[in-house]
């Protein structure tokens, strides 16, 4: 994975000249505009500049150059302010040196700069030479440039397809951040999970790129412990059951959950955090072979339940159940596993907004909070045990899927949580993992939803020493 590590352009350290940037809220532009020179303000007029979300007015100097940039906020407190519009700016300005000279708040803006200034780039150039941006003064530049560096990295794995990335590249990838970091990383793989990891070697079994389980680990034995899982399905079929032509054509992002994890471990570790972290991935690609599980096959997991396969298109949650089995052992203060899981969850909050699961409502509402500060949120769906009937079984402990249309991301979070019974701050995040269309700081494409959400809760409850 060497050749696909992100190529993400830091901040330039605070101080720094650079042409001017206005981030101009609507209520604060007769401030702004007040402080132009008359020459500015004329030309400002001309162009009909309002503060308009994404508007963008380049103020010319006497001599033709570029003397200031005046970018729209539009209204900052309404319902539908996309607090990361300034990630617009690097698709808009013309190479150079940029600061911003009016920000209310400077670290989300700079953080917005750098997530939309990222380019995927390996089968293509990358075009032209990005804008930079001076860190602006007072914020923690070291950790917005890492916050960044994290999700490029974990963008670029989501975009790599399935031919250039399967389950030995996600391990490569786990490996050289192991590396980075200082970390312990072991892996099990191919038949040799057959034993201790049944379900994700069944799902795993028919591709000619062997399955694995990925256990990293890092930080003070002592230190309390927090558990990430991420789902790597590096491609899926479906399987026997196999997916139409139009459900695979994304599926080089079912191992979305991974790289979010990643992504997240890769902050975590970076900050120092005061924390025991564990990162489990089960890595597979879902393919079709004489060697492929089959439905109605009754598979014994590592927990000791038994499953029956009633769909092989719902092999995400067989691998995470074998990963959580062995997480739940382990007695976490937290788990938190990373999944595109089921487009149950899609249909009812879209592309935007992953669902989480837990039973833990004070964890909940810290969670949702983590979110919002980090303008990376989410929505509680609930655990609503009487559907866990629904998996029920008449030749096993439980059915991998429900059987019915209705409620299919809570049956799927209901399964994953009979595999990490112990653990009370067990939160399961079905995402989509991917950017439909761009949008301000987030670039049409893989995205690690969640990651920074996580980080950010991790920080406040493990600062750093």
């Amino acid at each position: 994975m060497t050749d696909t590590a992100p190529s993400l352009p830091p901040l330039l350290p605070a101080g720094t000249s650079g042409i001017p940037i206005s981030l101009v809220a609507k209520d604060g532009w007769p401030r702004i505009e007040a402080g132009l020179d008359a020459a500015q303000r004329t030309y400002a007029g001309a162009i009909g500049f309002a503060a308009k979300p994404g508007q963008v007015a380049l103020l010319p100097a006497a001599d033709g150059t570029l003397a200031r940039v005046l970018f729209g906020l539009g209204e900052t407190d309404a319902a539908g302010h996309d607090r990361l519009l300034a990630g617009k700016l690097p698709g808009l300005l013309p190479p150079g040196t940029y600061a911003f000279a009016d920000a209310e708040a400077p670290a989300e803006a700079a953080l917005a700069w750098l997530l939309g200034s990222y380019r995927f780039s390996r089968y293509r150039p990358a075009g032209p030479e990005r804008p930079r941006l001076v860190a602006p003064e007072g914020i923690d530049a070291a950790d917005t440039d890492r916050i960044a560096a994290a999700v490029a990295l974990g963008r670029d794995l989501v975009n790599t397809p399935a031919n250039d990335l399967g389950p030995a590249e996600i391990e490569a990838a786990a490996r050289a951040l192991a590396e980075r970091h200082g970390a312990t990383i072991t892996v099990i793989a191919g038949a040799e999970l057959e034993r201790d990891f049944p379900l994700v070697h069944a799902v795993g079994a028919a591709s000619t790129r062997p399955p694995r389980l990925i256990d990293l680990t890092w930080g003070p034995a002592d230190a309390p412990r927090v558990t990430l899982v991420g789902k790597g399905v590096a491609f899926d079929t479906g399987g026997l059951d196999i997916k139409p032509s139009a459900g695979m054509l994304l599926m080089k992002k079912d191992m979305g959950g991974a790289a979010a994890a990643l992504a997240a471990a890769d902050m975590a570790m970076g900050a120092g955090l005061r924390l025991r972290l564990r990162l489990l991935i089960p890595a597979v690609e879902n393919a079709i072979s004489g060697e492929a599980f089959r439905p109605g096959d009754v598979i014994r997991s590592r927990a000791g339940l038994t499953v029956e396969i009633g769909n092989t298109d719902a092999e995400g949650r067989l691998i995470l159940a074998d990963a959580l089995a062995l997480a739940d052992a382990d007695a976490p203060e937290l788990l938190i596993d990373f999944a595109t899981l089921t487009g149950a969850a899609r249909v009812a909050l879209g592309p935007d907004l992953p669902a989480f699961f837990t039973e833990d409502d004070a964890f909940a509402a810290a969670f949702e909070a983590a979110g919002r500060a980090a303008a990376d949120p989410v929505w509680r769906l609930p655990l609503h045990a009487p559907y866990a009937s629904l998996l029920a079984s008449k030749v096993a402990d439980l059915n991998n899927v429900s059987g019915g249309p209705f409620a299919g991301a809570i049956t799927a979070a209901l399964f994953l949580r009979r595999f990490a019974p112990s653990t009370k701050g067990h939160v399961h995040l079905d995402l989509y993992g991917w950017n439909p269309s761009a949008k301000p700081g987030r670039p049409e494409g893989g995205e690690v939803q969640t990651a920074r959400l996580v980080y950010a809760l991790l920080k406040e409850r493990y600062p750093a020493a």
